[in-house]
């Protein structure tokens, strides 16, 4: 073999690992990337995927598709009247607890719509919040829960408590400005 073969096979070898390498290692940036931004929801996507390969292709789907969304903080007379609605059914609630769950439900929908988020089906409606929206997702998944136990006549006036607990949690954070709404904001 002659020494400029030995060369090529060399070099070809070391493009290779090269190669591989920073495949690997894109990979890991991805992964640490969408970790980050979705936090505990990252697990959960591997969780029901099966895979960190189908999950992270899962998450980057949504986060895809709630780009195309023109999501806005809400203007500050919105902000005040769901507030206040907000109040209306917290206040309900020791009256008639299943009505206020049930409204606590309705008015985030429409919290939602106003911000720019789609408000199809539950579970759609969850993964496009889960995008900006990480640490709070699973609160409302709880309250869903707990809702849908609730039209089955099988929740409890406590369970009706944390279900608004956990509508308060995420109502909080669509309401008041979170970091990831201002940012986008301030970029458009």
């Amino acid at each position: 073999m002659s020494t400029l073969t030995l060369v090529i096979i060399i070099g070809v070898i070391l493009i290779g690992i090269v190669g591989i390498a920073s495949a690997m290692l894109l990979r890991k940036s991805k992964t640490e990337r969408l970790q980050t931004r979705f936090g505990p929801e990252y697990a959960r996507a591997i969780e029901e995927s099966g895979g960190r390969r189908k999950a992270e292709a899962g998450l980057e789907q949504r986060e895809k598709r709630v780009e195309g969304f023109a999501i806005r903080p809400l203007a500050a007379s919105d902000r005040e009247r769901y507030i206040a609605a907000w109040r209306a059914v917290q206040a309900e609630f020791v009256d008639d607890p299943k009505k206020s769950v049930t409204q606590a439900d309705q008015l985030l929908g429409d919290v939602m719509s106003t911000r720019g988020y789609s408000v199809s089906d539950f579970e759609q409606r969850s993964a496009d919040i889960s995008v900006d929206h990480p640490l709070v997702v699973e609160d409302y998944r709880a309250a869903h829960e707990i809702a849908v136990r609730h039209a089955s006549g099988q929740a409890t006036t406590e369970d009706l408590r944390q279900a608004m607990i956990h509508y308060r949690t995420l109502f909080d954070e669509l309401v008041g400005e979170p970091e990831m709404a201002r940012a986008k904001a301030a970029a458009s």
